[in-house]
């Protein structure tokens, strides 16, 4: 079983990533939220998904990626609610962040999951029915919360003024304040010195 792949990413697409390790290129689907996290990256880590079919006329094996463990474990859960495949629950990760979609399902959202492409109202519920409990005992949700808290942490005064400032303008732009603060803290993660006017202009460009 692969854990994870680490290496150079050398191509990349909103739904695929190309890693290279060991002079192995490893294809990996990927959702939004990984496009998002990755795509400025020269070297990444991605954890792993093996998805085997068998049984048709051809069987396949494909590699799923994920820039963290807690979207990794969110994925598993998801494929694992009867009528929610692989695409599937990509489409629901790359329409949410892993902590939108923990509070999605912890207070019975419908409406959110009805709007994925591919989801049904008894989908929507199926999910919320079957994972809610799971999500709370598996210990994702605090998981979430102090990664949520250490990313914050990294910014200095100055860099967390510019982020609250930027994400607020996003936000009046009709973003969710949840992935613009993602995309905003890896700008400024990258280049501590950029003015909040650069930013929301890079973030607007990231999260498109």
């Amino acid at each position: 079983m692969i854990e994870y792949i680490k290496g150079e990413l050398t191509e990349i697409t909103p739904t695929v990533a190309v890693v290279e390790a060991a002079g192995v290129g490893y294809a990996l689907n990927i959702s939004l939220n990984t496009y998002t996290a990755i795509q400025t990256k020269k070297e990444v880590k991605l954890y792993v998904h093996e998805a085997l079919v068998t049984g048709g006329r051809d069987d396949s094996y494909s590699l799923y990626g994920f820039f963290s463990k807690q979207e990794r474990e969110l994925y598993r859960m998801l494929i694992s609610v009867s009528g929610v495949g692989s695409n599937t629950a990509r489409m629901i990760l790359s329409a949410t962040t892993p902590a939108e979609l923990v509070n999605v399902i912890s207070s019975g959202n419908e409406k959110m999951l009805k709007s994925v492409k591919g989801i049904g109202l008894r989908t929507a519920q199926r999910i919320i029915v079957d994972l809610r409990d799971k999500m709370a005992a598996s210990g994702i949700i605090a998981d979430l919360e102090s990664g949520a808290a250490a990313s914050a942490s990294v910014l200095t005064p100055q860099q967390s003024e510019v982020r609250e400032e930027a994400v607020g303008a996003l936000t009046m732009l009709g973003f969710s304040p949840a992935p613009s603060s993602k995309v905003v803290t890896e700008i400024l993660r990258a280049h501590p010195d950029t003015p909040v006017e650069q930013v929301i202009k890079q973030a607007l460009k990231l999260i498109k």
